[in-house]
């Protein structure tokens, strides 16, 4: 067994071997080869994850440039991206932040800094210009009321572990998915560790796995809706929208704290459609990009949250229990939770 406190050893780890052995052989999407100049490939973009369905379809409306969406998850587009690296297949790649530094030490990422992306914060993008984060979200519960045999919607990360949602609870692969591992980091903070100590995060985990939770490797909003994922640990936005959608949901941050995850997105070292990447890149940094991205509850990194839609989010006290971290730190950090995750917890 791992010591908890194991220290990670040189800078970054990457998590190739790991990704690739989850998502099999990578596929281009459809139209990825054509290398006409109609066409930019952006990796990990659902279109049900939070409101990238539109941010691509309005871009290409704009621009008449396709943009098809992609269902790779963070670990998955790294991995595809070093796959393809003497001969890339993508033009922009999208993923949490945590996975910042594996891009950069992997050189899939070439500098870039979007138009209007100079408005960005400092701590929120990269110095070199291979990064810069889009938006912001916070994990939160996202809960369907109506399928919880009668328990109450549940208010803290404790609730989860009651029999009275065993079974009911689901959360995305942290060994894969970023919003994953930033579940995990959340309630590892949450519950008083640190980046030395995983301890509380880990024992929590194996609580939720002994209650029946459940882990997938994709954005798994959909089940929510058909109560087939009751509580989902996910972002606050995905929760938002599921409700605008007709959903019975509830978006609850939990009584003992949360995490703010933000998310990145840069150009790909040999884009076979470099121009088109820029040119995307920077309609995701426009006005209307921005709100676009807002208008799925992703929080803009450029300006605030419009008003129409800030009143339709939890208050602004429920946000002051979502931390802010060292996000580097925590990209450094991951694979030694990863290898303590699939040696204590596992699924």
């Amino acid at each position: 067994m791992f010591h908890r406190r194991t220290a990670l050893t040189g800078a970054v780890v990457s998590l190739t071997a790991l990704a690739l052995s989850s998502c099999g052989n990578v596929e281009p999407p459809e139209g990825a080869a054509s290398g006409d100049g109609g066409i930019v490939i952006t990796y990990n973009s659902p279109t049900e994850w939070g409101n990238y369905g539109a941010v691509l379809s309005a871009f290409t409306e704009e621009t008449g440039i396709e943009a098809p969406n992609d269902p790779k998850n963070s670990g998955q587009a790294l991995a595809a991206l070093q796959a393809e690296k003497g001969s890339p297949v993508a033009d922009v790649a999208y993923t949490g932040i945590a996975f910042a530094e594996q891009l950069v030490e992997a050189d899939v990422l070439q500098e870039y800094v979007p138009e209007g992306a100079d408005q960005v914060p400092d701590d929120l993008r990269d110095p070199d210009g291979a990064w810069t984060s889009v938006h912001t979200g916070t994990i939160a519960f996202i809960v369907n009321g109506d399928h919880l045999d009668g328990a109450p919607v549940p208010q803290s990360w404790d609730d989860l572990l009651d029999p009275a949602y065993e079974g009911k609870v689901g959360y995305l692969d942290p060994t894969q998915a970023a919003v994953g591992y930033s579940a995990a980091t959340a309630v590892n903070l949450a519950l008083g560790g640190d980046f030395d100590d995983w301890g509380p995060g880990l024992d929590y985990l194996n609580g939720l796995k002994d209650n029946g939770a459940s882990t997938a490797a994709q954005t798994a909003t959909a089940k929510v809706a058909q109560g087939e994922i009751p509580i989902l640990i996910d972002t606050d936005f995905n929760g938002y929208k599921l409700r605008d959608e007709g959903a019975d949901v509830s978006v609850v941050i939990p009584e003992e704290g949360s995490l703010q995850i933000p998310y990145i997105v840069g150009l790909v070292n040999g884009a076979p459609n470099e121009d088109n990447g820029r040119e995307l890149l920077d309609f995701y940094f426009s006005e209307q990009g921005q709100g676009l991205f807002a208008a799925g509850y992703m929080r803009p990194v450029i300006g605030e949250m419009p008003a129409d839609l800030a009143e339709k989010v939890l208050p602004p006290e429920d946000y002051e229990r979502a931390e802010t971290i060292d996000y580097v730190e925590q990209g450094l950090r991951q694979q030694e939770f990863v290898e303590l995750y699939q040696d204590e917890v596992g699924f």
